[in-house]
């Protein structure tokens, strides 16, 4: 549905190598959210756990920021809750997508629908025969 291009990448053009941790103003300069909000979405993400240095500092590591990257598309993009994208990022894993950093793991796309693995114990063709059971069904009781 949604374009990969259209992404907000973020560009961390400060000389840093690409593997090198950011503080949480780099981060959220980069995806243009509020340091709070980064803050408020580590209570929310138990896999979000950038490294606190002394005074609480954070530094985030290249993972922390493709979590981040997920987070924020899931969520401000495409729609999702937090409870709804907690649930996609730990279902799905993590996954390489070089636009990110290079070669950094990034978050699978899930504007793509059911994932081609099992959902509860439906597969997914069987899922999406129902919900356009279910469209149809909708776009009928309209007319």
């Amino acid at each position: 549905m949604s374009d990969p291009g259209a992404a907000a990448v973020p560009l961390f053009d400060d000389g840093k190598a690409e593997g090198a941790m950011r503080t949480i103003g780099e981060v959220s300069a980069a995806f243009g959210i509020k340091p709070h909000v980064l803050r408020y979405w580590e209570q929310q993400f138990p896999m979000l756990k950038p490294l606190k240095r002394s005074g609480g500092r954070r530094l985030y590591r290249t993972e922390d920021v493709q979590i981040v990257e997920a987070i924020d598309r899931l969520v401000n993009r495409e729609g999702y809750t937090l409870k709804g994208a907690r649930k996609a990022i730990s279902a799905q894993g993590v996954q390489v997508n070089p636009s990110i950093t290079g070669a950094a793991p990034a978050i699978a796309d899930t504007a793509g629908g059911v994932s081609q693995d099992k959902v509860g114990s439906t597969s997914a063709p069987e899922v999406t025969q129902q919900l356009r059971a279910i469209r149809n069904k909708l776009a009928a009781a309209l007319d």
